[in-house]
């Protein structure tokens, strides 16, 4: 577990480049245990590329990612990624596709059934053990991405624009049930997303991030009250932030285009 020694996730002077492309430049960052970060910014940014070098799937052509105080070498196994492809099974029912990570490492039949039990139930799809993702609605199938992720009890959820695909209703649903499960389990989570609402409606903290090459430009403590649901979006304090957050995405996004032309 981490301690008062070492953040849960520390970036340090983290930059990545692909051949002459150079996509984050110097990032530096801390994430406390606990703590829900949204990564907000436009494309190209490097928001997924910070989320891949924590997951271990990239690592950085400069600096260093750590975990639990621990340099990523590898895939992380203290971290589950949650991606805005479902990513099931379709030949497996969501009890095994909940299962299959408990399985893989071992877990017994039963413990396993239990576990995905569980967490099917706590993501609201109880009574959906045995369908098959063939069957089920984008915003059922990405419930089960996500209790899959929790099933297998990572330090560190990794999310990447999770709702981008679904419609406003299912998003908001899913926003505020993924808030309630963020207050009961303390998980760590670091989310992507293009959406200033969705930033504002989940985070504790949000790290804006400038393009070309990627670099944070805004790191903002988000002290709106949890649990929020739609009518925090009317608050002086909700709307001062998302004008700030927005006066500088479209700064960025100008620049971007500016240097384009």
């Amino acid at each position: 577990m981490a301690t008062m020694n070492h953040p849960m996730i520390r970036l340090e002077g983290v930059a990545k480049s692909y051949g002459a492309l150079q996509v984050l430049k110097e990032v530096d960052l801390d994430i406390a245990k606990g703590e829900f970060v949204v990564l907000l910014g436009a494309s190209g940014c490097g928001k997924s590329t910070m989320l891949n070098m924590i997951s271990g799937f990239e690592h950085p052509t400069q600096g260093r990612v750590l975990v639990n105080g621990k340099t990523v070498k590898d895939v992380e196994p203290a971290c589950g990624m949650v991606f805005q492809q479902y990513a099931l099974f379709p030949w497996k029912t969501v009890s095994e596709n909940v299962a299959f990570g408990l399985k893989m490492r071992g877990v017994g039949k039963a413990e396993r059934r239990e576990a995905a039990r569980r967490h099917i139930e706590a993501v609201g799809l109880k009574g959906f053990e045995d369908s098959y993702p063939g069957k089920l609605s984008g915003g059922m199938k990405q419930r089960v991405s996500i209790a899959r992720v929790l099933a297998n009890d990572p330090d560190v959820m990794l999310l990447d624009e999770p709702f981008a695909a679904l419609d406003a209703m299912t998003r908001q649903v899913l926003q505020e049930q993924l808030l309630s499960l963020y207050e009961k389990s303390g998980k760590t989570i670091v989310f992507i997303t293009h959406s200033i609402d969705e930033a504002l409606m989940l985070s504790t903290r949000m790290i804006v991030m400038g393009a070309k090459p990627g670099r944070i430009v805004q790191d903002i403590r988000n002290d709106l009250p949890l649990p929020r649901s739609a009518e925090v979006q009317l608050s002086p304090a909700y709307l001062e932030m998302k004008k700030s957050i927005w006066e500088t995405v479209q700064a960025e996004v100008m620049k971007g285009l500016e240097g384009a032309s």
